[in-house]
């Protein structure tokens, strides 16, 4: 019987659809290893004796099960191992859909936040039931004048928590009740990150009901805030209502997705009650 064909790395790459270099790094890996290396030019040669392996490898990855997992069964190739391979990757599998399913909700809640921003009826004000929402909030004085304001109480909420979800539309100012009544717009004393049901969130949160709130939508941001509080405040005397909690001031379109101030679109809404 003649010695088996060899196959050079190339080859290899070309029959089994691999990169040269992700044969190299599974070598290196220990999940499989040349035939051949002639010592003098380093060359690698496998024969059809490794196809098998080739294929094993290819197959699991395909499946996205992870290299050492691969390593592991390589080395004690068994019909329980693998079985027992084949459920643990199953479990990633759903864990994975899970949470590509929930960044699809985040994704979907921040187009429809913009697209909802963008067909808002600037400047009128309205009378609206807000859903329950969860905040995370930080007592904290601050005047913004500018965006950059904006820039280092922000970032505190981002150090009480290590998913990022911390972003556009989603970070907002607040006035307390006790300022409003007395006509102190001029300065905020509270810092929130508004949570969808889908963030996850290590520190304390506030859990707020769903209310009526005296709402307006208007072109600008921050320190275009004070004359709106003003014309909420008549509004709600008007109206014969009472403010009954702090307000909520974001700016859904801002710096974080445009430069063009002209497109800025910042909301408040102030809890009232009859």
């Amino acid at each position: 019987m003649g010695s088996p064909k060899l196959f050079q790395i190339g080859e290899m790459a070309r029959l089994f659809h691999l990169s040269v270099s992700s044969i190299r790094h599974y070598e290196q890996l220990g999940l499989l290893k040349p035939e051949y290396t002639d010592p003098e030019t380093g060359y690698r040669y496998y024969t059809p004796r490794q196809f098998e392996v080739f294929n094993t490898i290819r197959y699991l990855r395909a499946l996205d099960m992870p290299l050492q997992e691969i390593a592991d069964f390589l080395q004690n190739r068994d019909v329980d191992n693998i079985e027992k391979k084949l459920r643990q990757q199953m479990d990633a599998v759903v864990r994975k859909r899970q949470e590509l399913q929930r960044i699809e909700r985040k994704i979907d809640n921040r187009l429809r936040q913009i697209q909802d921003a963008q067909a808002s009826e600037l400047g009128r004000i309205t009378l609206e039931r807000t859903p329950v929402c969860r905040l995370f909030r930080l007592r904290e004085s601050l005047r913004i004048r500018e965006y950059q304001d904006m820039e280092l109480p922000t970032s505190r909420l981002a150090q009480a928590q290590g998913e990022a979800v911390v972003f556009l539309g989603k970070v907002g100012v607040s006035v307390s009740r006790e300022r409003l009544l007395t006509g102190q717009y001029e300065e905020y004393d509270g810092i929130f990150l508004a949570l969808d049901d889908e963030d996850s969130f290590e520190s304390e949160i506030l859990s707020l009901p769903e209310t009526l709130c005296a709402c307006v939508r208007f072109r600008g941001s921050h320190p275009q805030a004070p004359q709106q509080y003003r014309r909420l405040m008549q509004f709600i005397d008007e109206k014969g209502l009472m403010v009954s909690d702090f307000s909520r001031e974001i700016t859904i379109i801002d710096y974080g997705i445009t430069q063009d101030t002209e497109k800025f679109v910042t909301e408040i809404k102030i809890p009232v009650e009859k």
